[in-house]
């Protein structure tokens, strides 16, 4: 009795959490330029962060500068890429550090 008893909890337990509910939906596109306005706002939090942080002794002189330069031109790469898109220019193919199309 006991084993019957186990075996519907697990046959019960395994149905439950393998059944996809119709509801559930693999969300809305992203565009190119819906993603590139989420990627200029984390590099503009991570520029205030940084420079938080600088101001709180944390971050040496040197590296603050280095940092700073390096986001300030991803911001600025990010910046011309969506005036490109929102002119309708072809926008080259842009990859990630694997390799692979952003």
């Amino acid at each position: 009795m006991i084993l019957i008893g186990c075996i519907a909890l697990t046959a019960l337990a395994v149905i439950y959490v393998f059944n996809v509910p119709d509801s559930v939906s693999a969300g809305p596109e992203k565009t190119r330029t819906s993603f590139l306005e989420e990627r200029k706002e984390a590099v503009y939090e991570n520029l205030r962060d940084l420079n938080f942080e600088y101001k709180a002794g944390k971050v040496p002189d040197v590296d603050y500068q280095n940092l700073k330069g390096s986001l300030e031109a991803e911001a600025a790469g990010i910046l011309a890429e969506i005036s490109r898109l929102d002119a309708g220019a072809p926008v080259a193919a842009v990859r990630n550090t694997k390799g692979q199309k952003v």
